[in-house]
């Protein structure tokens, strides 16, 4: 499916610019704009690929549920904080293409239900996206259009951030993680709420700690050891250097995210040559983000910017906010929310820092309700379907509706006030 969508819009877009319906001068200003974003973009996916297989996640994972202790409260907060960080550090397409695939796993080995493991991914890896530049391609033009380094741009959105954040772990608990749904539209093959079972070791589960019939708790794994710790090690530091780089060295992401790819490379072709493969490039995405951008510069030369501009008005204040958040937030679950940033950013006016912000906080936190309307959700949705865990679309639109209205007014009004 995605590589007919991926194909199909880049096709439509040279189309567009070949038949002259889209200038050569606006297709040229679009592909300069997102050059970067296409280097960082590949080079982080390469980087997050050899990190899971050098069994990076795999280890934070079994420790996160050993942390848990067999507590399913506890569990559910440690998995929101494994995602939100990985979001915020690694980008939401990273969350969605590796934890998701670690969350299930995580599911399999712990014998529980896998579908709020897997909305904790998904879900975080939209509403988890506010902090940093790195966290999602949107912010990156955002950062850049009203010049804010990456320390300066977390400094306006980590209140907003937290908000939804905290907005999306009670729409978790309540819809997906308390007792009584976590089994629910689970497949026939889900397992059962489970008692846990002491393992030993440090950190174990006391056999007096468990309740006979608990449906709050579950089995503890045993410690993940990675096959090559040599491996293990030269992709954590990698990982680590490239957060270092983008949060205090005043560097270009996309040379900070080659870079830290290429340590891993190097450490993989010493190592293990057999995973350095063509398929480690993200050729889909590196094809599909232009193809966007070229289908919205088209829409938005032949009239789509007087519609956006009429529908998010020239109010720099709190009321103007509000309808930016809305008009991105709804369009991204009708289209897709990268093409509705950029078109939604041509239409706020440049002054209007604050109205700017608020569309990013819709057009990130906001995509939570149809499976296409980010790419991050669209590709969660087809590991989530390789793997055989069904999540029907009806509940997944329902509950994301109620994430999608709470989170995003949440946020937008705690960033007037903190603003």
């Amino acid at each position: 499916m995605l590589d007919r969508v991926a194909i199909g819009l880049l096709a439509t877009g040279l189309v567009c610019w070949a038949t002259g319906v889209l200038p050569s001068g606006q297709a040229g200003d679009a592909m300069t704009r997102i050059a970067p974003l296409l280097a960082f973009l590949g080079t982080v996916i390469v980087l997050a690929e050899l990190t899971s297989r050098a069994e990076v996640f795999d280890v934070v994972a079994a420790r996160v549920a050993r942390a848990g202790r067999g507590s399913y409260p506890l569990l559910f907060l440690l998995c929101v904080a494994f995602a939100s960080v990985t979001t915020i550090a690694l980008n939401l397409d990273t969350t969605a293409v590796l934890l998701t695939p670690v969350m299930l796993a995580l599911a399999s080995r712990l014998r529980i239900a896998a579908v709020p493991l897997a909305m904790t991914t998904v879900w975080l890896a939209n509403t988890a996206s506010l902090l940093l530049p790195v966290s999602n391609l949107t912010n990156l033009l955002a950062a850049d259009r009203v010049a804010l380094s990456p320390l300066g741009l977390a400094g306006r959105m980590w209140a907003p951030q937290l908000a939804a954040i905290a907005v999306t772990m009670a729409c978790l608990w309540g819809f997906y993680w308390r007792r009584g749904r976590r089994t629910a539209d689970q497949g026939p093959e889900a397992p059962a709420e489970r008692t846990a079972v002491p393992t030993g070791g440090p950190g174990a589960t006391r056999a007096e700690d468990l309740r006979p019939g608990s449906a709050d708790r579950y089995d503890l794994p045993a410690p993940h050891r990675p096959t090559d710790p040599v491996l293990f090690r030269a992709c954590a530091l990698a990982c680590g250097g490239f957060l270092l780089a983008i949060l205090v060295a005043d560097v270009e992401l996309w040379i900070a995210s080659a870079t830290a790819a290429a340590v891993a490379v190097v450490a993989f072709a010493a190592r293990d040559r057999s995973a350095l493969r063509p398929s480690l490039i993200p050729w889909r995405l590196l094809i599909m983000v232009p193809g966007m951008f070229l289908v919205v510069e088209t829409v938005n030369a032949n009239g789509l910017h007087d519609l956006l501009a009429a529908a998010v008005g020239h109010d720099g204040g709190i009321g103007g906010m509000f309808r930016a958040a809305a008009v991105g937030a709804g369009l991204s679950n009708v289209l897709n929310n990268l093409p509705v940033y950029l078109a939604g950013e041509a239409a706020v006016p440049s002054g209007n820092h604050a109205q700017l912000l608020a569309l990013l906080v819709g057009t990130n936190a906001g995509p939570v309700i149809t499976p296409w309307a980010s790419l991050a959700t669209l590709l969660w949705y087809e590991r989530c379907h390789a793997y055989g865990v069904r999540v029907p679309v009806a509940r997944l639109m329902a509950t994301g509706a109620v994430l999608a209205v709470t989170a995003v007014t949440t946020s937008v009004a705690v960033l007037a006030v903190t603003g």
